[in-house]
């Protein structure tokens, strides 16, 4: 497992398991995992030799005053 946090080392990452011939299956989630996620990174993992999970929290879901800060990107 890698655990990647930029642009350009995901770039790289798929590129590289492209070019040796795997597939590649993105599960993205807004954080907050929880056991459909796993079965969707499970399916993913049966589809594909790589497997991206993506943790993305938008900030621009959240209003005034609420707890973007605290939300949970586990």
């Amino acid at each position: 497992m890698q655990v990647i946090k930029t642009i350009r080392e995901i770039r790289e990452a798929v590129y590289t398991a492209r070019q040796a011939g795997k597939a590649v299956a993105l599960v993205p989630t807004m954080g907050a995992l929880h056991e459909g996620h796993g079965h969707l990174i499970e399916r993913a993992r049966r589809a594909s030799e790589t497997v991206v999970v993506s943790i993305f929290v938008n900030p621009l879901q959240f209003g005034p005053g609420e707890d973007y800060g605290r939300y949970p990107r586990t």
